[in-house]
């Protein structure tokens, strides 16, 4: 089943807030993740393909089917929500039992079909338990099979693992990717942790300002953004304002260095961008090296993060050298060249 959003444009009442035009498709089996700023549209999104809010214009579709005027019930989506929402007085069978007997499924059959559920999210021995005896892992796949259980036509997620401590929601990932794979069912995955998004989705989504600013893989999404804006706001990033100087060099402040300046001319203004972990400590000579000084050095376990000073240019590195260096190296290939803002 895949998901549409055709031209989908909502604003909250009274303000300025939602989002505009957005054009977005999700194929069957896929995992499509959603980024953005705090108040960015993502949230919104989901709510708008959830049958939540209704559009202002535009269309939804779910596998070629016009949702657009249905409500959430008659959707037939399956949803996890951030808190889990499970019924504390239920055993986790009966959970994920409740969408089918919502639908008038017979208790046998219904219990029978939980339990299967159940076990596809290794919970298979845990049937009996309320949500209180669970953790919060264990609670999370109980959510996950109840959203899955009645066969849904797709599959959203809202921040499913921002309840979880750090370690866990590491692990969970896999299990999230797992049963979906296994489903092979069109997901919506809303997220603010970009090592998440990153990790779990086929594409991954920037939202800002209620507009999508990219969609990707999400190797092409950090390594090759669109725009300043997207570089900044995935993950870290050194950007500079250049200018190319000649072909194959961009004159940086202080500094010159030679990148490919294909699609740009002589003159051009560009936003230069190159990530932390791409420049290392060098020997004192060679293409794109400059010497400078340590203005910070921040210990962070397996590596280091150094802001080095070079002719007033502060270069951010992450590095696993340990022993003093006075020298980097800026990889040409490491350079990646942006329209100027």
């Amino acid at each position: 089943m895949s998901i549409e959003f055709r031209a989908v444009s909502y604003t909250y009442p009274g303000t300025r807030i939602g989002v505009s035009d957005i054009d977005l498709a999700i194929a069957d089996g896929e995992l499509l993740a959603i980024i953005g700023a705090s108040g960015s549209g993502k949230s919104t999104l989901l709510k708008l393909l959830a049958g939540f809010l209704v559009p202002d214009s535009g269309r939804i579709l779910v596998d070629g089917k016009d949702v657009t005027g249905l409500k959430p019930e008659d959707r037939q989506l399956g949803i996890v929500f951030q808190n889990y929402a499970l019924f504390p007085h239920m055993s986790a069978a009966q959970n994920v039992a409740y969408p089918l007997k919502m639908r008038g499924i017979g208790r046998p059959q219904r219990l029978e079909q939980a339990r299967a559920a159940l076990v596809r999210v290794g919970l298979g021995d845990f049937t009996e338990r309320r949500p209180a005896t669970l953790s919060g892992g264990q609670q999370q796949r109980v959510a996950l099979a109840r959203s899955l259980v009645f066969s849904p036509r797709a599959l959203l997620l809202d921040e499913p693992l921002s309840a979880l401590d750090a370690a866990l929601r590491v692990g969970m990932r896999d299990e999230i990717l797992k049963v979906q794979r296994q489903a092979d069912i069109a997901t919506l995955h809303v997220t603010h942790d970009q090592e998440e998004a990153l990790s779990l989705g086929d594409r991954v989504a920037v939202i800002a300002g209620g507009r999508i600013a990219q969609v990707a893989p999400p190797r092409e999404l950090y390594e090759r953004p669109a725009t300043r804006a997207v570089a900044a706001f995935v993950g870290e990033a050194n950007l500079w304002q250049g200018r190319i100087a000649a072909p194959g060099r961009v004159a940086l402040a202080n500094l010159d260095l030679a990148a490919d300046t294909e699609g740009f001319a002589p003159g051009d203004v560009v936003t230069v961008m190159v990530r932390p972990e791409r420049i290392g400590p060098a020997p004192a000579s060679g293409i794109n090296v400059f010497t400078g000084a340590v203005a910070t050095d921040r210990y962070l376990g397996p590596t280091r993060r150094v802001d080095f000073a070079v002719d007033g240019v502060n270069v951010r590195l992450h590095t696993h050298v340990r022993e003093a260096f006075s020298a980097i190296s800026i990889p040409p290939d490491a350079i990646r060249l942006l329209p100027a803002d």
